[in-house]
């Protein structure tokens, strides 16, 4: 049979759909591009935000009424998040986050008995479900490496939907990390939900670093995220050390202002922080380090805001990527005053344009420089793709995709 995944949110979701989608083949399934010509659909959700729900809503109730004859399978944060709402959608099977290593089996199953099959589980303390691929479906490919979080920020759903942290067994991630280089993928990426929080047996994020930069397929590794307060020691002498590693670090930061920074339930403030990042470009003073930040948060004033503003300018991020807050049901900020709207619409578009302006400041110390890139896509001989400072490179050359060029910045 046909089946097709539809995939939202974050990079985690993303390597489970890819893991979904190899377990399928290799039970032999045959995946289709064209959802209308499929069995099966699957919908991978993401509950992050208001807007996530929604997308991913819209687009389950818009595949029902459309395809009724097919078999749809929905998992993931929003189904976990929102059960009572999605047992209400005539799913033919619904899962959560957990057994999605499963899913050629429950869809196996389903196809004998023609049966419903809904299966939730609603505890925090789960095992680490080992997934491996051998193979990923763009150029850089990604490992998820651990699950959960433990740090219950006051904005954030995740922890609930997610469970507490657990990791992957460590000499599966290093045999995984081989099979994808094997297989061409000269760059991978480590991904989880708290990633700088693995450990397994005593082993922690810097000594998988340090073993997966002694693969020689292996030309890159990228860290998808980090936390502030996960950059020890430890860690910057692997840094230091290791060339392998990627010159860009997402160091999420949420606001610039000591007052919501504690109301949000972060580990750190704006002086350890910038302390960090010193230390940090002490090591690479090249390196791009880009951020997150929640925009409007609860008791978020103008002057907050305008700290914000201020201590993005003094970081110098190579980019931000903003989030206007959103409220998730049954966290501690959606019990907070809140931050209008129109407030929040301006303040978003304000970070934005700082946003803009410091990313081209940063490319622009580029520019005349030569740089490797690895080629993502090419397309009518343009070929695409990214430097190990995550910079966006284009070039009118048709060269070949997966291979790392040396490219002077224009």
């Amino acid at each position: 049979m046909k089946f097709n995944i539809i995939t939202f949110g974050c990079k985690v979701n993303q390597y489970e759909s890819n893991m979904m989608k190899e377990t399928l083949l290799h039970h032999n399934f045959c995946y289709e591009e064209n959802i209308s010509n499929s069995d099966i659909i699957i919908v991978n959700t993401c509950t992050v935000t208001n807007t996530a729900d929604k997308k991913c809503l819209k687009t389950i109730k818009s595949i029902r009424n459309k395809y009724n004859d097919k078999i749809l399978v929905v998992c993931g944060c929003s189904a976990q998040n929102k059960q009572e709402l999605y047992k209400n959608l005539n799913i033919d099977i619904l899962l959560g986050n957990k057994d999605k290593s499963k899913i050629a089996l429950i869809i196996s199953n389903y196809l004998k008995d023609k049966k419903k099959y809904i299966k939730f589980y609603n505890n925090r303390d789960l095992e680490f479900e080992n997934m491996i691929i051998n193979n990923f479906n763009h150029v850089r490919a990604y490992i998820k490496i651990e699950d959960g979080c433990d740090n219950f920020c006051s904005y954030c759903i995740i922890p609930y939907v997610r469970g507490s942290v657990r990791c992957k067994d460590y000499d599966v991630i290093l045999k995984e990390a081989n099979c994808l280089a094997a297989n061409n993928h000269c760059e991978i990426v480590l991904t989880g939900i708290h990633t700088g929080r693995y450990n397994f047996n005593n082993l922690d994020l810097s000594d998988l670093l340090n073993d997966l930069c002694k693969i020689k397929k292996l030309k890159r590794i990228r860290i998808s995220s980090i936390e502030i307060t996960e950059l020890n020691d430890k860690f910057m002498e692997t840094l230091k050390y290791n060339p392998k590693i990627c010159n860009h670090l997402h160091i999420p930061l949420q606001s610039g202002s000591d007052i919501v920074l504690k109301k949000m339930n972060r580990k750190y403030d704006l002086k350890y922080f910038e302390e960090k990042i010193k230390k940090i470009r002490s090591i690479r003073p090249n390196i791009s380090i880009t951020t997150d930040i929640i925009v409007g948060h609860p008791f978020e004033t103008e002057d907050e805001f305008i700290n914000t503003l201020n201590f993005v300018k003094k970081i110098r991020f190579s980019k931000v990527h903003v989030f206007p807050y959103s409220i998730r049901e049954n966290t501690a900020s959606a019990k907070m005053p809140q931050v209008d709207e129109v407030t929040k619409k301006r303040r978003v578009k304000e970070l934005i344009n700082l946003s803009k302006k410091l990313e081209e400041e940063y490319y622009n110390k580029f520019k005349g420089k030569k740089l490797d890139v690895l080629v993502e896509e090419c397309n009518n001989d343009i070929s695409m793709g990214h430097t190990s400072n995550y910079l966006y490179v284009t070039t009118q050359k048709k060269l070949e995709i997966g291979k790392i060029y040396e490219y002077e910045l224009h």
